[in-house]
């Protein structure tokens, strides 16, 4: 029985989990991958799930999709928009949706694997699924890795994974070296000393250090960066005090940053320490700040020779005018821990999710920034159709470069 693809990322996006609490929708894949005939393993790294087709001899391919969504506001106005709530890692009740897109990621990991188990006497070889969580934690694969599946399962020949975009439907992005940035995460502690609001003498005021720091960091991509280079230094959440006429005693910034290479990262990583402490110092704080990484991810690189592959079987799936150098994003990914793990080669690409015509009207009027949401956005919605369909296509395709 055909699996209807519309069904099912309908209901993945109506119904989405925080990182490491994915196991509604881990269950709803392992079952559809057991009917497909695989063998399935669930709880990998948590919640993760690794899956097996073997099809006689040949190279092992493993295929990625990551599964956990995001606490952002469903603002879509769609009639299957999500209004689930979750509990982050604070305790903190949150709204839930999938706002990056990896309940389309999974919809077209099992419709390819539910292609090539159709196609299974054109090819010969291993497939390994792997439906990662926690990849906006940067840490799911990193978990699943970490549970041992290079000793449990056939080692990769080759990782292969994708992302929806915000890319006109029908468009491939891929290209050789590399294809995202680095990134580190950051928690900042600012130490002030707390007081009456009406006193602000008698203290030291954490928010206006942490204003001052905040304002501070956005000079290094604009004053310690090469123009032509790469450099993104975002303070993505704030969080001081309870009350208008309380002074706290500290403020928590948390810092998302983004670079090319390991030299980038050593030099942004040295200069926003140095803003941090010297801050600090500036506002007279008694107590030097703490500042911790969450999270460090590499850049995702894509294998010379295997990407010249996977463009060529791209090109003759759905044509050569669909696939694009889309150039590096800044955005980061935790896929290529199973390559560099594995020493195997990695291609990672990118493919469109909004309606054609409307992203042509966007670029002609130079409003794509403006008009078109992007990943993490509450308006973020790629069109079911044909985004699910491309993402079948490019997927099989790319793996039966490998497995035929």
């Amino acid at each position: 029985m055909t699996i209807d693809l519309e069904a099912l990322y309908l209901d993945l996006h109506q119904h989405p989990e925080l990182s490491f609490q994915e196991t509604r929708t881990a269950g709803i894949a392992a079952q559809h991958l057991r009917d497909l005939g695989l063998e399935v393993e669930e709880g990998v790294g948590l919640t993760g799930i690794v899956a097996v087709l073997r099809n006689d001899d040949g190279p092992v391919v493993w295929v990625r999709a990551d599964m956990d969504a995001l606490p952002v506001e469903e603002l879509t106005g769609l009639p299957y928009a999500s209004t689930a709530q979750g509990v982050d890692r604070a305790g903190k009740t949150v709204p839930v949706m999938h706002a990056c897109g990896h309940d389309m990621h999974v919809t077209a990991m099992i419709g390819a694997v539910e292609k090539l188990v159709g196609e299974r006497a054109e090819w010969s070889g291993t497939l390994v699924v792997l439906i990662q969580p926690a990849e906006e934690y940067g840490a799911g694969a990193r978990a699943m890795l970490n549970d041992g599946i290079l000793d449990r399962y056939p080692k990769p020949d080759v990782v292969l994974g994708q992302h929806v975009t915000p890319l006109a439907a029908g468009t491939i992005g891929v290209r050789t070296g590399t294809q995202m940035a680095a990134s580190d995460g950051l928690t900042v502690t600012l130490h002030g000393r707390g007081g009456h609001g009406s006193r602000p003498h008698s203290t030291i005021d954490p928010i206006v250090m942490a204003a001052a720091t905040i304002m501070r960091l956005q000079t290094i991509p604009s004053r310690e960066v090469d123009p032509q280079g790469v450099g993104v230094v975002t303070v993505g959440s704030i969080h001081a005090g309870l009350k208008n006429n309380i002074i706290p005693a500290e403020a928590t910034l948390e810092l998302s940053l983004r670079y090319p290479d390991e030299q980038s990262r050593q030099k942004v990583l040295a200069s926003v320490e140095r803003i941090i402490r010297a801050e600090a110092t500036a506002s007279g704080a008694e107590r030097e700040p703490e500042i911790r990484t969450d999270h460090t991810l590499p850049p995702t690189i894509n294998d010379e020779e295997a990407t010249a592959r996977v463009t060529s079987a791209l090109k003759r799936a759905l044509g050569d005018d669909a696939v694009i150098d889309p150039g590096m994003f800044t955005g980061s990914e935790d896929v290529s821990w199973f390559a560099r793990d594995a020493g195997a080669p990695l291609v990672f690409w990118f493919w469109g999710g909004v309606d054609p015509a409307r992203f042509a009207e966007a670029s002609a009027a130079g409003r794509v920034a403006q008009d078109i949401p992007t990943n993490h956005s509450p308006f973020f919605a790629p069109e079911i159709h044909p985004t699910i369909d491309v993402g079948v296509t490019a997927l099989s395709s790319a793996a039966r470069e490998f497995l035929d």
